[in-house]
């Protein structure tokens, strides 16, 4: 019997449960609603008192009306003091404006919407006559009538609507008159003329793509790590070959050159972390000090032998990571097209940037200022520090942008896949040159792409690490001037900020 009991029992669908539920609880507390709450009228003595005060609070100082005047509105005295007020045109001393037109009756209904203006006094009105450049001060007490009157008109808007240190609109001699100063739009300041760049050296050695650059403290030479496999130091000065590391057995992403200690740093495909005993190097190419295994997704920070922190968070491949002494000191980019900003006491993200659309390949920051710039697809975005507050667009490099770097004259350097490099001012984004090289011979013009840029020490030259295996040098052309490459810019309306 029970079990045939509850095959008796009707299902309902979820909707209709909960229609009935809201029903019951209509039936429940309709009483309540159908009751009308009776006005409190000191709450609403409060309440109209309060809203007199917001809205009339400019006019508190009205005059009280003369003797003898007709008394046409009052204003609530809760707030105002019963001020009386005359006829419009009766009392030359102000001027009511509303959105409505005034009522033909004897009297002005005074609404809300209606607004007091206090015009200047018949010597003020030549006092600001006279403070006028001398283009326009030609009043003087033979001022016709009507010019004066224009200036009752119109200069009472103008003492309310404009702070005391703003110029007030005045009428030009003639009577005519003269519309009030415009703001001038902002307009993008004028960029700082920097020399030309201009190929200087090409070297030639690796068998595959470079991807990473870094220079020694000392400035004498510098690394390149390839999908070789290997990693080349060559001779800054000269371009020479100086030593070969073997060791990775896939493409070496990353190197750097500790300013401490002898140590060089390299990360590849292989996942692992390579760090290298430049003291110890004697011949033997496969010497290094160490492996570390590196996950997915994970920031490794390497301040000594083992591994200090493991930052994680980023959602996919983590691109590019910097580091500075001041807070925040690890900044990361990545292909979930967000930037992290850390915090490495406490080991967790500080901030999450998420304007960019497209991966976040590099970052680069300005070694003077406490800003830095990041380049994706989209567009290369400048930020402040610490907590990443957005700056500018800079727009025009239409390609993916796998590097930046950015040098103490303001110079920023964007390299892209398909082989061109733009040059920027960092102070007002103007893209003052644009470079494509070409193609090492053999190699197939989709090679062009730049994978890596860096200034040197001296911020003399810069550094390129190119597709078609060669690297690039640039240098600041002596012999260009100002007059020979003038800047090409037009003042125009600066565009408002996009994130």
């Amino acid at each position: 019997m029970l079990i045939a009991s509850k095959r008796d029992v009707q299902k309902h669908s979820v909707h209709t449960l909960v229609f009935r539920s809201l029903k019951r609880t209509h039936d429940m507390f309709v009483s309540d609603h159908a009751k009308s709450i009776a006005l409190d009228d000191e709450s609403h003595k409060m309440k109209m008192g309060v809203k007199l005060k917001a809205d009339y609070s400019a006019v508190l100082h009205m005059p009280v009306l003369k003797e003898g005047t007709d008394r046409v509105s009052q204003l609530p005295g809760s707030m105002l003091g019963h001020q009386s007020y005359t006829q419009p045109g009766d009392d030359p001393e102000y001027l009511i404006t509303g959105t409505h037109a005034y009522p033909s009756g004897p009297g002005v209904a005074l609404t809300a919407d209606t607004k007091m203006h206090r015009n200047p006094s018949e010597g003020g009105v030549h006092s600001m006559a006279l403070a006028l450049p001398p283009s326009q001060a030609r009043l003087d007490v033979s001022r016709t009538a009507s010019s004066v009157g224009d200036i009752h008109r119109h200069a009472g808007g103008a003492e309310r609507s404009h702070p005391p240190s703003t110029a007030v609109s005045l009428l030009e001699a003639g009577g005519t008159r003269n519309s009030t100063l415009a703001r001038k739009a902002p307009t993008m300041p004028k960029p700082q003329w920097h020399p030309p760049w201009k190929l200087f050296r090409v070297i030639s050695g690796h068998l595959g793509w470079v991807r990473s650059i870094a220079v020694e403290p000392g400035n004498q030479w510098f690394v390149t790590g390839s999908a070789d496999r290997t990693i080349k130091i060559w001779d800054l000065a000269s371009g020479k070959l100086k030593l070969s590391l073997t060791g990775h057995i896939s493409t070496v992403r990353g190197v750097a050159v500790s300013n401490r200690s002898p140590y060089l740093f390299s990360c590849g495909e292989d996942k692992q972390v390579k760090c290298w005993d430049l003291e110890s190097i004697k011949g033997d190419l496969s010497w290094f000090y160490g492996g570390l295994f590196c996950p997915d997704d994970v920031i490794v920070c390497i301040r000594s032998k083992a591994n200090v922190h493991t930052l994680t968070g980023h959602t996919n491949t983590v691109a590019t990571v910097r580091c500075q002494a001041a807070e925040p000191q690890i900044i990361t980019g990545s292909h979930d097209s967000t930037i992290r900003l850390w915090d490495l006491i406490a080991g967790k993200t500080r901030a999450t940037l998420t304007n960019h659309k497209k991966s976040v390949r590099t970052l680069a920051l300005h070694p003077r200022q406490y800003t830095f710039a990041s380049g994706s697809a989209d567009n290369i975005k400048q930020w402040m520090f610490p907590d990443g507050n957005f700056i500018q667009n800079l727009s025009g490099h239409n390609a993916i942008i796998n590097t930046l770097a950015v040098n103490s004259d303001g110079v920023l350097v964007s390299g892209a896949d398909n082989g061109t490099i733009h040059m920027w001012d960092w102070r007002t984004g103007y893209n003052f040159q644009r470079i494509h090289a070409a193609v090492q011979p053999g190699s197939l013009d989709s090679e062009s792409g730049i994978f890596a840029c860096k200034f040197d020490n001296s911020e003399s030259r810069l550094i390129c690490a190119e597709a078609d295996k060669t690297i690039k040098v640039y240098k600041e052309d002596d012999t260009a001037t100002e007059e020979s490459h003038p800047v090409n810019w037009k003042p125009e309306i600066l565009k408002r900020k996009r994130f």
